[in-house]
């Protein structure tokens, strides 16, 4: 079986996003059933989901924005729970630390831990407060969220159930995680933006985001402060919107839909984002560029490309690498500014390459007996990391290489040249291609070898573990094969230093950290 296997990929998808809105039934069930105390004082409209749920088509159950809100509600649910047993807990600090360590492991992408343990220590004296103060935010979150995903539905809602008026605070500031402008709302899946007149935007800025949203059967307004104003109105059932329209920004059209460009996240010096601009036409284009790219001289790989990712996100960031949520599946933000055009095809790659593990990881069990220990050495964060951290890393840089190799093979033969140039790549950019080919084939045999003793000797990875730790082997070494040819060049050109020196690094690391031992496990 391949390494890149897109008949499993669509079915797998298909089987995700069952399991998206059976996850979404469950949940509606336990806090109408389990929790409809705590739902019921958190003022949760678990009604209104359930409508949402049959709007829903079936194809948004795999939708970035859909997935991430569902995964919200699942972590609401998780978090309530906790909430209903620390009110009956005798020893909290027990329980503190317990949480404290699940947090750790569950929620590395989240901001939950720093919420529930401000000071970075499993701190028991006020948890329970803090506890139910992230149910709040989360329930803020998820109720605007949801007010957002179908267009009018909110108004349906009301007009079927008779209900005149409904309120519900919203923060309408930047938004990070899923790449909003401040004073903006984003309705849909198809990225289309609705914009404030600059008054409201002026009222927003003084409110601090804060607003609250009025719905009625055939209205919804924006209240900020004793300001209220019309978001869109029903009329012979088509939504009249009073903010301008922004339609979605294209970068490619594909057999699975278009791919969107988001805002650009903007990063201070501290490498904390700051704040969300529009993004420019050119960065547009030099993503749809390297999508053309991707087509044209890697066409199974751009498949794979096209099917799972939907949204890119641009980075304005010094040092920032790109990066991509488990929760967000085919959101991916990518650095542009800081990175040429040989780094964006290969970030696009990249984080595609996450989202396509994650969905594999969905369905499969590829590791037990990992307890998060930083026990393996990774090449490329040059640094100690768990079993997942080390998967995570061969397997997204093995589809690196094929890249690597992939363009390096384009570019050569008959118009191969004029192909690169076209591209609007250079003669150094090839070079470079192939030196991070040989780069990335080192690295992932290092990490071969972990993982062969990890799943041989350690016995962690289970038998689809095993069956991918084979995949990784078959695809790098046909890949270390093709490339062999120009190993030579690369080594006498000026990538040739920081090709040996990284040789050289690797077998120091080898001599310092492995084969990792038993006893040290």
């Amino acid at each position: 079986m391949p390494l890149l296997d897109l008949p499993l990929l669509t079915r797998l998808q298909e089987e995700f996003r069952l399991s998206m809105k059976h996850l979404l039934d469950d949940l509606c069930l336990d806090l109408e059933s389990q929790y409809a105390d705590v739902a019921k004082s958190l003022s949760l409209p678990v009604a209104y989901f359930r409508f949402l749920r049959q709007a829903l088509e079936r194809d948004a159950y795999d939708h970035w924005k859909v997935v991430g809100w569902i995964e919200a509600l699942n972590d609401l649910v998780y978090f309530i729970d906790l909430l209903r047993q620390i009110r009956g807990e005798q020893n909290r600090r027990e329980f503190a630390a317990q949480l404290f360590v699940e947090c750790q492991e569950k929620f590395f992408e989240n901001s939950y831990l720093d919420d529930l343990f401000p000071r970075g220590v499993p701190q028991a004296s006020g948890l329970e407060r803090r506890l139910h103060g992230l149910c709040r935010r989360l329930t803020q979150e998820l109720i605007q969220e949801s007010l957002c995903l179908v267009p009018g539905l909110p108004m349906q809602w009301c007009a079927s159930r008779k209900i005149s008026s409904w309120t519900v605070q919203a923060h309408l500031g930047h938004n990070v995680e899923r790449g909003e402008i401040s004073g903006t709302m984003t309705v849909g899946m198809a990225g289309d933006v609705y914009e404030a007149p600059p008054s409201i935007k002026s009222a927003l800025r003084q409110s601090s985001g804060q607003a609250t949203i009025l719905i009625q059967p055939r209205e919804l307004s924006l209240r900020i402060g004793r300001l209220v104003t019309p978001l869109c109105t029903m009329r012979s059932n088509r939504l009249q919107w009073s903010w301008k329209h922004l339609p979605a920004v294209v970068a490619a059209e594909t057999s699975s839909g278009a791919v969107t460009v988001g805002p650009s996240l903007v990063y201070g010096k501290d490498r904390q984002p700051r704040r969300v601009d529009p993004t420019s036409a050119d960065q547009v284009s030099r993503i749809g560029l390297a999508w053309t790219i991707v087509r044209e001289a890697w066409p199974e790989g751009q498949e794979i490309l096209s099917l799972l990712t939907a949204r890119i996100v641009p980075l304005k960031a010094k040092g920032v690498v790109s990066f991509s949520y488990r929760h967000r599946p085919g959101l991916s933000f990518i650095n542009c500014f800081d990175r040429d055009d040989l780094d964006l095809i290969d970030d696009l790659i990249h984080e595609n390459s996450h989202h396509h593990l994650n969905l594999l990881l969905r369905k499969q069990i590829l590791f037990h007996g990992d307890r998060n220990q930083q026990i393996f050495y990774s090449p490329w964060r040059r640094s100690l990391r768990p079993l997942r951290g080390i998967l995570h890393a061969a397997f997204t840089f093995t589809v690196g290489a094929l890249l690597f190799e992939r363009l390096s093979t384009w570019a050569s033969g008959a118009g191969g040249s004029a192909r690169w140039k076209r591209a609007g790549l250079t003669s150094r950019d090839l070079q470079r291609a192939r030196f991070r080919c040989l780069e990335e084939v080192e690295s992932v045999r290092y990490s071969i070898q972990d993982l062969e003793y990890a799943g041989w000797h350690l016995k962690w990875l289970t038998g689809s573990g095993q069956r991918l730790f084979k995949q990784l082997v078959e695809s790098i070494e046909q890949v270390e094969r093709t490339i062999a040819p120009h190993r030579k060049a690369v080594l006498t050109s000026a990538f040739g230093p920081a090709l040996r020196r990284h040789m050289k690094e690797l077998q120091q690391a080898r001599q310092t950290y492995g084969p990792i031992r038993l006893g040290t496990v």
